[in-house]
């Protein structure tokens, strides 16, 4: 008896979304406040160092789900789809509401559905990256058709202001994507990766128990180590994504690097051989958003028309743990 043939099941990116908190701050804002406390900085240190001009903090008692809510009622329009036709809520984030249940459980609440699955990926930086790559794997096997897919984070909730070289690199946002099962390619390929022996490089070393915090519950960084590891990495699993599929590093139309810091960013492209051109930049505007800062910019490609249909992007990038990975897709 023959087996009937079967169309292969692909995902694609339906539409987009992001939303970032209303109170900016400029580097000059960010240097005021921390001269209060006795910390110098300036604005022309922050941009030779990081490219980072500004970014936006959420008020108190907002929290990643309600950054990610209207993140994802962005996406699912831009999509044409219903909130009640997604039946798979995967949320990216390192500072989630609480310690459970899951910021996807508390945004499906919040968009008013219930029934489909529903969890947080925690990868840092990585986290969309490692997310979208998950929606993709359970899409491509039949186990979700619709899928939304958000990256959100209020770091400025664990940044120590006292430390200069890390406070003034972090941000707060969100951005969504909707996935959707195609009979055509969109996601080309993916790769994730981690390193556990990096774990000190990048952490906050804390924990609750017994309604006490152990340890330091503030971001602790050794950039230098990060910038070192997150060049080679990245060109790495960039090169391994582009054979996966069939590429080369002329098919890439843009390249979307997690926004950490322009030197790591353009370090990325060159040795991708890419123009700076193609490279998508929000990190002057945003700041690291960590598990934001990819859709955050995908979305603003998108919506600026600087990324069109048909064209093909490289995801990447790189975070605490030590994590990776890349995303290679055809929009």
């Amino acid at each position: 008896m023959t087996k009937p043939h079967t169309t292969p099941r692909y995902s694609r990116i339906l539409g987009t979304g992001s939303f970032l908190p209303p109170k900016r701050l400029t580097n000059a804002d960010l240097a005021a406040q921390l001269a209060l406390d006795g910390i110098e900085t300036s604005d022309e240190w922050i941009v030779e160092r990081t490219g980072i001009r500004a970014r936006h903090f959420a008020e108190a008692g907002v929290n990643a789900s309600d950054l990610s809510l209207p993140a994802a009622r962005a996406a699912l329009e831009a999509a044409g789809v219903d909130a009640a036709e997604i039946d798979l809520i995967i949320v990216a984030t390192s500072t989630p509401d609480m310690v459970f249940p899951s910021t996807a459980c508390l945004l499906q609440q919040k968009l008013g559905i219930a029934g489909c699955a529903a969890f947080d990926v925690q990868a840092v930086c990585s986290g969309f990256v490692y997310a979208l790559t998950v929606a993709d794997s359970m899409i491509k096997t039949g186990a979700a058709s619709k899928a939304l897919v958000v990256g959100a984070e209020v770091f400025s909730r664990i940044l120590d202001f006292k430390d200069r070289t890390t406070c003034v690199l972090f941000g707060d946002g969100a951005g969504a994507v909707v996935l959707g099962a195609s009979d055509t390619p969109g996601i080309l390929a993916t790769e994730l990766h981690a390193d556990g022996r990096h774990a000190g490089i990048l952490c906050v070393p804390g924990t609750v128990s017994g309604g006490q915090i152990l340890g330091d519950p503030l971001l602790k960084m050794d950039g230098q180590a990060v910038f070192k590891l997150a060049v080679g990495v990245l060109d790495k699993v960039a090169r391994s994504v582009l054979e996966k599929a069939g590429r080369s590093e002329s098919d890439i139309d843009w390249l979307i690097p997690h926004q950490a810091n322009i030197r790591i960013m353009q370090g990325t492209a060159k040795k991708l051989k890419l123009s700076l051109d193609k490279v998508v930049v929000t990190v002057d505007q945003h700041g690291n958003t960590s598990a934001a800062s990819i859709p955050l910019a995908l979305d603003s490609a998108v919506r600026s028309g600087q990324i069109k249909p048909g064209e093909t992007v490289m995801l990447e990038g790189v975070g605490g743990g030590f994590t990776w990975g890349a995303v290679l897709l055809d929009l």
